[in-house]
């Protein structure tokens, strides 16, 4: 069986946030030193430096700051996904964060629509933090 290239590597530094989205909940990083938070995890904080951080629970609220509707992309896995959503989301904490919208056609989102945090199974071990429409926006098939 060939080894699957789309997935994330878990490692050290990002396998706590790894494990609390298999649990359903979204982690953000905040920094003890300078007290802002970021995401993605990382061993030090990207605006002072320190390396005291630490994960926290994020709310899950989120915009939807750019997005692209993929149409064409022969690589495995993502050929059977077409079309799909890639997106940039603002996190109602303040980092932005890429990921994939769900649950409503390209044709319905609009920049600044409200999201929320959902979660998507990879494999058995791995599961992504992806979002969708927050639930009074539009139809959430």
């Amino acid at each position: 069986m060939a080894t699957r290239t789309d997935l994330p590597t878990v490692d050290d530094d990002s396998r706590v946030y790894w494990e609390a989205y298999r649990e359903g909940r979204f982690l953000i990083a905040e920094c003890g030193a300078c007290g802002r938070v970021h995401h993605y995890p990382r061993p030090s904080c990207p605006f002072c430096w320190s390396e005291d951080v630490f994960p926290v629970d994020a709310s899950g609220n989120a915009t939807l700051y750019t997005y692209s509707t993929v149409y064409v992309n022969d690589l495995p896995p993502f050929k059977e996904r077409l079309p799909y959503v890639a997106a940039m989301v603002e996190l109602a904490e303040g980092p932005r964060v890429m990921s994939t919208v769900i649950g409503c056609e390209p044709a319905e989102l609009e920049i600044g629509m409200p999201l929320v945090v959902d979660f998507q199974p990879l494999t058995d071990e791995l599961t992504a933090p992806v979002f969708r429409p927050a639930p009074d926006e539009g139809k959430i098939r």
